[in-house]
């Protein structure tokens, strides 16, 4: 460790420049991350990069400093034309697997570009394609988009056109590669410029991402910033072996003793993310669901409302595993063990991010243990147990089971299960709008959790 301190370098020795500089100070970046560290000298000479890197590590920054970079010298270089310099309009497109990552990385761009006069646009599914098609019009330097929603508006936007794009970066391109974007992205990367520079970003280097490689890549220089399945050092990583009759309770418990913290729990369905969230508010607890049923809009409202504060527990699915910069998430929990031990990976790493410490724990019942064994071989060690007294967690019980028969009966009532997605969108609203009309729960302050500690 002493020696990789030694040899850090700040983003200037990188060959970064003094604009970017300090927009990297506005935002809190310190130092360069390792994944930066090492793609970024290649990135800004020039050469197409591959980087795997854990989730956190910054790969925003790697990609978003070389292209904005690029764009102030190819305005600086350009000759004038009557006076007036030439436009880099679609200077550059960044392909996400999801809105929220799209969205996010596109508030990075604009952040880091602030001084320069940065058009950013965001082209994704479930925003209205007329405001888009506007955006589209202001002639924007970068477009974050989905493929899909990018594909449409390459078909049928007129006067839209890749035609001067010079960057292209596929991030989380493991994810871009499943069978929800493979169409649009071939058909995406037929229309695009051959001449230009292409970054490639993956948690993993699979058959598919390197097929992608050798077709959209030339003579890439490839960066991997850490082990192939890891997580950071700073995490505190933890199991606990429950009956799954038990579980809520457990749940309830490791809440109660950090009542403060921000967390993320994980479940596996889009019902059992509503489910959860109704029994924890109606326990006092500020919980909100996010799931891939509800619109953009409520996933959105449901992200800022914890990312300021409002809600401290963000109960979701595996959509909010991967990508999203929420700096502080105190905690995850896995209230479902994951099938595919890779998720793992993803969930625990929405904490102990770029630095900071952060907890992870793992409740295993017993149809999971053989899933929960599958995560300790790819992690490459055996976890430390989380300590509970169990007469004092199964002391919560009688609570928990009555807030479970009030979250039973507001799920009925919405519709159950077979809801139509306009009646999701209704009770999406009312865990936005502090549950009005929900489970009685819903409006506690964040002190009442405490009052199950003995």
């Amino acid at each position: 460790m002493e020696e990789e301190n030694e040899v850090v370098k700040t983003f200037e020795e990188l060959g970064v420049r003094e604009e970017l500089v300090k927009a990297c100070e506005r935002l809190g970046w310190k130092n360069p991350t390792k994944i930066q560290t090492e793609a970024l000298p290649y990135a800004l000479e020039g050469k197409d990069v591959i980087g795997l890197a854990q989730t956190g590590s910054g790969k925003t920054g790697a990609f978003a400093l070389p292209i904005l970079q690029a764009l102030l010298q190819f305005v600086n270089d350009a000759e004038p034309k009557k006076g007036r310099r030439p436009d880099p309009a679609f200077f550059a497109c960044v392909l996400s697997p999801t809105r929220e990552l799209a969205i996010q990385i596109a508030e990075q761009f604009e952040a880091l570009g602030s001084d320069i006069s940065l058009r950013c646009a965001v082209l994704v599914g479930g925003i209205d394609r007329m405001q888009q098609t506007i955006a589209l019009g202001k002639r924007p330097h970068v477009i974050v988009a989905t493929p899909g929603r990018l594909w449409d508006h390459m078909s049928d936007t007129k006067g839209f056109s890749l035609k001067t794009l010079k960057y292209l970066v596929l991030d989380e391109a493991d994810r871009l590669l499943n069978e929800d974007f493979e169409k649009s992205l071939n058909q995406i990367l037929e229309e695009i410029p051959r001449d230009r520079k292409t970054y490639l970003f993956s948690a993993t280097m699979t058959k598919k991402v390197r097929k992608l490689q050798r077709a959209c890549l030339r003579n890439p220089v490839k960066i991997e910033a850490a082990s192939k399945y890891s997580t950071v050092d700073t995490l505190k990583q933890q199991y606990r072996f429950v009956p799954a009759k038990y579980k809520d309770c457990y749940l309830v418990y490791i809440l109660t003793e950090m009542p403060d913290s921000t967390s993320m729990i994980f479940t596996r369905t889009c019902d059992g993310t509503r489910f959860m969230a109704l029994m924890l508010r109606s326990l006092g607890f500020r919980a909100i669901p996010i799931s891939g049923q509800m619109t953009q809009s409520k996933r959105l409202g449901a992200l800022n409302k914890f990312k300021a504060g409002e809600c401290n527990i963000l109960v979701c699915t595996d959509v909010a595993s991967r990508g999203l910069d929420i700096p502080s998430v105190d905690m995850v929990i896995n209230y479902d063990i994951p099938t595919n031990s890779k998720d793992y990976i993803h969930r625990v790493g929405r904490t102990a991010r770029a630095g900071r410490s952060g907890v992870g724990i793992s409740l295993v019942n017993q149809y999971e243990l053989e899933w929960y064994l599958q995560i300790e071989k790819l992690i490459g060690k055996k976890l430390p147990e989380y300590p509970a007294e169990e007469d004092e967690v199964l002391s919560l019980l009688e609570r928990v089971s009555e807030a479970k028969k009030l979250s039973a009966m507001n799920m009925k009532e919405s519709g159950g299960r077979k809801k139509r997605r306009g009646e999701d969108d209704e009770e999406s609203e009312r865990f936005l709008d502090g549950n009005k009309g929900g489970n009685k729960g819903g409006n506690r302050d964040k002190k009442s959790s405490k009052k199950f500690k003995r």
